[in-house]
């Protein structure tokens, strides 16, 4: 009989590439982690993972033991949420990872929506920038994820998704700057601000200007918005940021140009299997609810 828990430790090790960074998100020790590989292997009878300099690798038995671990552990979800559902679920704590835009949007409105509407509905937020709210999910630090889609995301079977809105993007200028209206393929030669390389939003924005016929030249990164928008306002260069990272900001020193471009898509994600847990329910129909009344054109 396999060990649940060993799935979830190959799991972790295979999406976090060593041992010592899968201990740490399932909070054991590296020692313990390679016992319950070791367990693991001894109990299939063949080698699930190599090493090499970088960490390591699935075998094409690891990879076989990984895709029955992704389908037995969202029946193990399922199953808890069908108990919950027949215990009536109706009181507990969901813990939300989530990048700081969307907290204020939608996740902030939901919680004091389900004030009302869910009463014993505890909502615990942790802020999550780029698509790290994902790990997070996967790691069992969080019951939901809000996250960003971008260009090249694996087809992921261990989660449930659930699209939230679009924004576009505007472009933010020096206010003195000598175009009024430009278009992206005119700002070639301009020095960019933007998110650190592995946020999403910096794909989505890079993408855009490839299209536009140039690869942005990123001189100063931040992954706070207001702190983008300061950059350009003191003249360091140009950035396309999200409509709604820019609705409650004071903007000085700069203009805003809707252009033709890029959106921020984003989507709420559970693991596959907790869709109908009865806490999650109420949360993600409210998330919905919210999200399709946001005016993002």
């Amino acid at each position: 009989m396999i060990d649940t828990r060993r799935l979830r430790t190959l799991r972790a090790v295979a999406d976090h590439g060593t041992v010592t960074a899968a201990a740490a998100a399932l909070h054991l020790t590296p020692s313990a982690v390679s016992q319950q590989l070791g367990a693991l292997e001894h109990e299939v009878g063949h080698r699930l993972f190599t090493r090499d300099a970088r960490g390591v690798r699935l075998t094409a038995v690891g990879r076989i033991m990984l895709a029955h671990a992704n389908e037995v552990l969202a029946q193990l979800e399922r199953a808890e949420a069908e108990v919950a559902a027949y215990t009536t679920g109706a009181a507990g704590e969901v813990t939300v990872a989530c990048f700081a835009t969307a907290i204020g949007a939608v996740l902030s409105p939901a919680i004091a929506a389900l004030r009302t509407g869910s009463p014993g509905l505890r909502v615990r937020v942790l802020d999550a920038e780029g698509d790290h709210s994902l790990g997070m999910l996967y790691d069992d630090r969080a019951d939901l994820a809000i996250a960003v889609e971008y260009r090249g995301a694996p087809d992921d079977r261990r989660s449930s998704r659930f699209p939230l809105y679009a924004e576009p993007f505007d472009l933010v200028l020096p206010e003195d700057h000598p175009l009024v209206e430009p278009e992206l393929r005119e700002l070639a030669d301009e020095t960019w601000i933007g998110p650190y390389p592995g946020n999403p939003v910096h794909d989505v924005i890079t993408f855009a200007c490839e299209q536009a016929g140039f690869t942005p030249d990123f001189a100063h990164c931040s992954d706070d918005f207001r702190a983008v928008v300061a950059l350009v306002g003191a003249g360091a260069g140009v950035a396309l940021v999200p409509r709604l990272a820019l609705r409650d900001m004071v903007l000085r020193g700069v203009e805003v140009r809707r252009t033709p471009g890029p959106e921020r898509r984003v989507f709420a994600a559970v693991r596959r299997g907790a869709e109908a847990h009865p806490l999650l329910r109420p949360l993600l129909d409210t998330l919905r609810t919210i999200s399709g009344s946001l005016g993002t054109g």
